[in-house]
């Protein structure tokens, strides 16, 4: 037996789904990027914090801090403009979580746990991102 709804009840329609993934994916890369400053500012300011023997993507950590700080607070951005509904902001999510998720690859070395956590959301990033098609049934 279906229920059809009463009076003052509405079924979520497709505009209703594009505001839950919009916001769960403008959320995570609110999240993505802090940690990736937090990141940054820590190699920049205590640059003996992490080290890494023998490593082929070997940097000076005070530059592995500022690469973390641009592609945190470009993270940010990204997320700022998708919870603002602006065109640009998936793209730009989906492109920034993408080059976040192969720095964090390659800083594996000298933070692993981090490093995986953050990449893991970076793909859960890119993945959400990609699966948004606005003007479609079904997210």
């Amino acid at each position: 037996m279906a229920a059809t709804p009463g009076k003052g009840q509405r079924e979520p329609d497709n505009s209703d789904m594009i505001s839950g993934v919009s916001l769960s994916a403008g959320a995570m890369l609110m999240l993505s990027g802090p940690l990736s400053i937090l990141l940054g500012v820590t190699g920049i300011a205590h640059d003996t914090l992490f080290s890494s023997p023998r490593y082929a993507y070997r940097f000076d950590l005070t530059a592995w801090g500022w690469l973390h700080l641009v592609i945190g607070l470009a993270l940010v951005i990204a997320g700022v403009g998708i919870l603002a509904g602006k065109s640009w902001g998936r793209g730009a999510g989906i492109a920034l979580a993408g080059i976040s998720l192969i720095t964090q690859f390659m800083f594996i070395p000298y933070y692993p746990v981090w490093s995986i956590i953050v990449m893991t959301l970076d793909l859960i990033i890119v993945w959400v991102l990609s699966r948004l098609h606005p003007g479609t049934a079904g997210g």
